[in-house]
């Protein structure tokens, strides 16, 4: 596996991004993997590099770079919670996409990763980013992945449930059971949103909780998470190769 961290420039400054893929057979395809609210650290690196053994050119950008923060450290320390939905409350689908449109520039211009299509990810609050990316760069990304995502149904023009049908990416949303921040009645109206609407799956992971795939997290369940890894590496495997 090769391992590199860069600042990419962007409008607004530059993104410390991680960016891994194999180290042989390339180029591969890329995969633009959007952090969620606690920010990098070492259990969302490992988790790209999961992808990047299944064959793919993974980049995880720091989102928080505006406000000059790559890693926040312990939630249970004093004021970091707090400090977290700041930070998280800074960004917006147009910032995001802003950033995803200078990462798929480097793509380009890197050899490492495969010209053409792209996959999105994103868990927790970059859920929404992933599908936004679809609709935002329609001709490149192919697939996009939502797990556990947050304000997937909102009131705004670029709410979610409404991109994903401004794109023919193939999309999937996993949901789960227990989760404050995507009640029964969001997944509801996402379903809603998305009939008719093909090569889009919302699927629901019972007995489980926000957080299920992460390793660190108290409401990590193991199968839930190696099912969430199965249908993500299926989804690139069918759209990306």
């Amino acid at each position: 596996m090769i391992e590199r961290q860069l600042d990419i420039p962007t409008p607004h400054g530059a993104t410390t991004t991680f960016i891994c893929h194999p180290e042989r057979g390339g180029p591969h395809p890329p995969i633009l993997f959007f952090m969620d609210a606690p920010a990098i650290r070492e259990e969302l690196r490992d988790m790209a590099r999961r992808l990047g053994t299944a064959g793919y050119y993974v980049m995880l950008p720091n989102l928080y770079y505006r406000a000059g923060v790559m890693e926040l450290g312990p939630l249970a320390d004093p004021g970091a919670r707090e400090r977290m939905f700041a930070l998280m409350n800074g960004l917006t689908i147009d910032l995001v996409m802003s950033d995803a449109g200078a990462l798929i520039d480097f793509i380009d211009a890197d050899p490492a990763a495969r010209p053409g299509t792209i996959g999105t990810l994103g868990y927790c609050m970059s859920g929404q980013f992933a599908i936004n990316a679809a609709a935002s760069f329609p001709a490149r990304v192919a697939a996009a992945a939502s797990i556990y995502g947050t304000f997937l149904v909102t009131e705004q023009a670029n709410s979610p449930h409404l991109a994903a049908r401004q794109t023919r990416a193939e999309l999937y949303f996993a949901c789960a059971e227990t989760d404050r921040w995507a009640p029964p009645q969001t997944v509801a109206a996402l379903r809603t949103a998305l009939e008719g609407r093909d090569l889009a799956e919302v699927e629901d992971y019972p007995g489980v909780e926000h957080g299920f795939a992460f390793p660190q997290r108290p409401a990590y369940d193991k199968a839930s998470a190696e099912r969430h890894w199965e249908r993500l590496v299926a989804l690139y495997r069918r759209r990306l190769g």
